[in-house]
């Protein structure tokens, strides 16, 4: 052992490190003079002398014996809950939730994580989603102006009469095809919009024959998607409430027979017909 004496030594160095105070004071040596040759506090070598002499010279445990520290049957219950429900959780959360509203254990989810690392246990965790890969553009699409539409809804928490506005935009042309300002977010208000922008463009009256005999169109005929309307609308606003789960949802303007999907963040997206 060269130079100062380290925070924390075993017995075995501190018994060596008392022989030698001993084996220098017979020889003549004042205490001082022994404790700053060996770099060693004065006061700790006699701490160490009454620690021999009680025979705790080995160093306790850190931390002490806490009143709130965790007890023995509380371990053995976390990892009693960890083989019946780890497997199902998942997590060191959800387990210490698990144990507290079965009414067997009540501790922190730190705890939990603690003692299973402390026992080599782990938990499986809760894998991550996997990236949602985006379909390409149907093969009609074509690079055009009215082909490609992009609607969404914007709020005005300020305004009490009207906070919501509907927009339509040519994806192309980036020409502003259609608004709506209301006060309320549901499918009526996107219906009133969309047949709005598709008789400004002129598509509604193109489309007679298909408001006439709406029995007879084939949604799956290439022919049958006038546009690709797309939205980064979530479901769980109200115009995405209507359109959730598969495919497009109908709507009727007379016997008009309207495909409309909203399109949520990583979704598919879907084709506006006619």
């Amino acid at each position: 052992m060269s130079g100062s004496i380290p925070a924390r030594v075993d017995s075995a160095a501190k018994t060596v490190l008392l022989d030698l105070i001993d084996d220098a004071l017979k020889a003549g040596w004042a205490l001082g003079r022994i404790c700053g040759g060996l770099e060693l506090d004065r006061q700790r070598a006699w701490r160490w002398r009454h620690r021999q002499a009680a025979g705790r010279l080995d160093d306790a445990t850190p931390g002490g014996n806490p009143i709130h520290g965790l007890l023995a049957w509380e371990e053995a219950e976390i990892l009693a809950v960890f083989e019946e429900w780890g497997a199902v959780d998942l997590s060191h959360r959800k387990l210490a939730h698990r144990g507290s509203y079965t009414e067997r254990v009540w501790v922190s989810p730190s705890t939990v994580d603690r003692v299973l690392a402390r026992n080599g246990l782990a938990l499986q965790g809760i894998p991550r989603p996997a990236r949602s890969a985006k379909k390409p553009w149907p093969e009609w699409v074509q690079w055009r102006p009215n082909q490609l539409w992009c609607w969404d809804t914007s709020h005005f928490s300020a305004c009490v009469a009207a906070p919501i506005v509907y927009g339509i935009v040519d994806v192309v042309s980036r020409k502003w095809i259609a608004s709506l300002l209301c006060s309320e977010q549901t499918g009526t208000q996107v219906k009133v919009v969309f047949l709005a922008g598709l008789e400004a463009e002129g598509l509604l009256a193109e489309l007679e024959w298909r408001l006439d005999h709406p029995d007879d169109v084939d949604l799956g005929e290439l022919a049958a998607p006038v546009l690709l309307a797309v939205s980064d609308i979530h479901s769980g606003s109200g115009a995405g409430r209507c359109f959730r789960r598969g495919a497009g949802r109908r709507f009727d303007r007379g016997r008009c027979p309207l495909v409309v999907a909203a399109r949520p963040t990583g979704a598919v997206r879907r084709p506006l017909a006619c």
